[in-house]
């Protein structure tokens, strides 16, 4: 009884927030086949020590545990430097009414700012896209992280920085 316990706890706590794993691991692995195996494998071991959850933040814990897969992940499939595209056309959902120019500067803008932030260092986009698009605290982030808050604040004033920058000099080209 104990295991059905178990999994009856995981789907209550741990399953509503697999759009959020699966939001932050796209992010960080830039495309949706690496995405799905680093959740996966988040998931794989949530439930494995999730005898060992004892209550709280159970979007944290897990987004804590998507962090680390992809970190794992990461050190296991990729050469240092490479880097894939974000896919817009998976993300977008433009507007169904509109003006065509309009629904297009929408669009290119868009894709600006999803290529400006696939293009920040990997420990900056990671609390950016916590911060601005889970909508997590700064505690939040520092516990998923496993980082100082003083760092967290540090990381997102810097990420916004170089975003601005990207944002500012991709302007200046067009």
């Amino acid at each position: 009884m104990e295991e059905q316990d178990k999994l009856a706890g995981f789907e209550h706590s741990i399953m509503p927030h697999m759009g959020a794993a699966y939001n932050l691991a796209r992010w960080l692995a830039g495309n949706e086949p690496d995405a799905q195996d680093v959740v996966q494998e988040a998931y794989l071991r949530a439930f494995k020590f999730f005898g060992g959850f004892r209550g709280g933040n159970s979007r944290c814990w897990l987004l804590r545990i998507v962090r680390n897969a992809f970190y794992d992940w990461l050190t296991r499939n990729r050469q240092e430097g490479k880097v894939t595209t974000f896919e817009e056309e998976l993300h977008d959902t433009p507007a169904e009414n509109g003006a065509p120019d309009t629904l297009l500067l929408e669009k290119a803008n868009h894709e600006m700012l999803h290529q400006a932030i696939a293009e920040l260092p990997v420990e900056f986009r990671e609390t950016l896209i916590l911060r601005e698009l889970e909508g997590f605290s700064y505690k939040e982030i520092a516990d998923v992280a496993e980082v100082p808050l003083g760092t967290v604040m540090s990381r997102l004033a810097r990420a916004r920085e170089h975003l601005r920058t990207l944002l500012v000099a991709r302007m200046e080209i067009e």
